[in-house]
């Protein structure tokens, strides 16, 4: 059986059920003007961050979970789009290029043998000598 999706407008309507509100008295509990309400009941208006912040802070609830709920539906929303569906389907994945050091491609291991390197390691291994430059002699 497939998961039903919890919607802002679900969620705040069975809260206000629970809880014997209209939308009338909701806005006035929280600061929200009663348009305000009605538009999110309606699904015409979304849950902002001030709003998450005065709905949870009257429900007992953390403002993240009516943001979570408002992100999913507008995920499900777009992911209805056709339009936006087009688009993304022309999108290819990015691809890492090959890193190079001074012209010179590495290999895929990322190892180097560079003196820098080779101090880095014997500086983690207690009691080993760090690594030196080899001279050479005129």
């Amino acid at each position: 059986m497939p998961k039903l999706l919890q919607t802002p407008v679900s969620v705040l309507t069975s809260l206000m059920n629970e809880y014997q509100l209209n939308p009338f008295s909701l806005s006035q509990k929280i600061g929200l003007s009663n348009s305000s309400i009605r538009q999110i009941l309606m699904g015409n208006s979304g849950i902002s961050v001030p709003t998450a912040l005065k709905l949870a802070k009257f429900f007992g609830q953390c403002p993240s979970y009516w943001l979570d709920l408002q992100l999913q539906a507008d995920i499900k929303e777009a992911e209805n789009n056709k339009e936006l569906q087009k688009i993304l389907k022309g999108i290819s994945k990015a691809v890492k290029p090959a890193a190079s050091i001074k012209g010179k491609s590495i290999a895929k291991s990322g190892k180097t043998n560079t003196l820098a390197d080779k101090r880095k390691k014997a500086a983690k291994v207690p009691g080993a000598k760090p690594a030196s430059r080899k001279r050479s002699s005129k």
